[in-house]
């Protein structure tokens, strides 16, 4: 019984490490990167089990110019944003990562991994800390 607290400690601690590199890359990308706005210019419709979910696709010129046009990771219903609506948007010179700015769009990953590691962190590490003593 006991290897299982000692596998949700560990698996809480893998799962920290994952959250803190996530903050990190999302913090970096805000520090070096280049900030700039997008414009939505269409929404795809898909289809899911709970109805139809909506994708936002935006368009940005970086520095160079150049337009790029790439989907958003996200779907939601309903759908955050209407054709033309503009966002704020940071993206990497050297790469292809960009990030929308906003809570949920730069630490989407953080909050998640973090929740799921909280309270597997609490009861493994708990139960560890009490078979000590």
């Amino acid at each position: 019984m006991i290897y299982l607290y000692y596998g949700m400690f560990l698996s809480s601690v893998i799962l920290l490490f994952f959250a803190y590199k996530q903050y990190n890359t999302s913090q970096n990308l805000i520090n070096s990167g280049i900030k700039t706005t997008a414009k939505v210019i269409d929404l795809i419709k898909t289809k899911d089990d709970d109805g139809y979910m909506y994708k936002p696709v935006f368009e940005y010129k970086d520095k160079n110019a150049k337009t790029i046009v790439f989907e958003s990771p996200i779907s939601s219903n309903p759908s955050p944003y209407k054709i033309n609506d503009t966002v704020k948007i940071v993206y990497a010179a050297d790469s292809d990562e960009r990030k929308i700015i906003s809570f949920w769009g730069l630490y989407r990953w953080t909050i998640i991994l973090l929740s799921i590691a909280s309270p597997l962190l609490i009861i493994g590490g708990g139960y560890l800390l009490y078979s000590r003593g």
